[in-house]
């Protein structure tokens, strides 16, 4: 099948990739666009796997206000070039993410940041709800490694499910973000304030 320039521009609009990986990914699958999309998704996500572990120095740091004042929020959003950071999707992008914190609260950036001791004594209460189950120690164990899990969910931030689409996680949006730029991003740090509260 010929891949036409319309073609390889509809995509490369719809998913913000170059024109080459774009015209490939067409011809891959032989000029069916929804598939093509599938394609690049693949080989973004593997590529922003790739981009993640290098440095990230450049970036902004954002804010967000809540409409009533009661709340909010300082975020540090770092990417490899000030060219991206300039961008007005990463400012959207930083922006959302100040947005999400301010409305889910989360007390950590990612599961490495939480404290040892915060650990232990959440791993502790999940054991001592089941020290009288008759379970045994092996299957405590696994019910221990699901609630952390969740409890990731409920108090770091790339592990919350997204405010804007519960079909994504905060991790997932800055992934994809990763793959549509070609650039490392992070979330450095946020403080979150809140009228009256410590």
């Amino acid at each position: 099948m010929d891949i036409t320039a319309e073609m390889v521009r509809d995509l490369r609009l719809r998913t913000g990739i170059g024109v080459m990986e774009c015209k490939k990914a067409l011809q891959e699958s032989q000029g069916d666009i929804e598939k093509a999309i599938l394609i690049l998704r693949k080989k973004g996500y593997a590529r922003a796997k790739e981009k993640a572990r290098r440095e990230a120095e450049e970036g902004v740091v954002g804010s967000y206000i809540h409409l009533n004042g009661k709340i909010g929020v300082l975020v540090e959003v770092n990417c490899e070039s000030d060219f991206v950071s300039r961008n007005d999707e990463f400012k959207e992008l930083v922006k959302n993410i100040a947005m999400h914190i301010a409305a889910a609260n989360p007390q950590y950036v990612s599961s490495e940041d939480v404290p040892e001791e915060v650990l232990e004594q959440e791993k502790e209460i999940i054991r001592e709800q089941f020290k009288d189950s008759n379970k045994p120690q092996q299957i405590i164990d696994k019910i221990v490694q699901g609630k952390l899990g969740k409890f990731y969910e409920d108090v770091c931030l790339l592990d919350q499910v997204y405010i804007k689409d519960d079909k994504m996680h905060v991790k997932d949006l800055i992934t994809a973000f990763i793959a549509k730029v070609g650039e490392n991003v992070k979330v450095r740090r946020f403080a979150r304030f809140e009228l009256g509260k410590p």
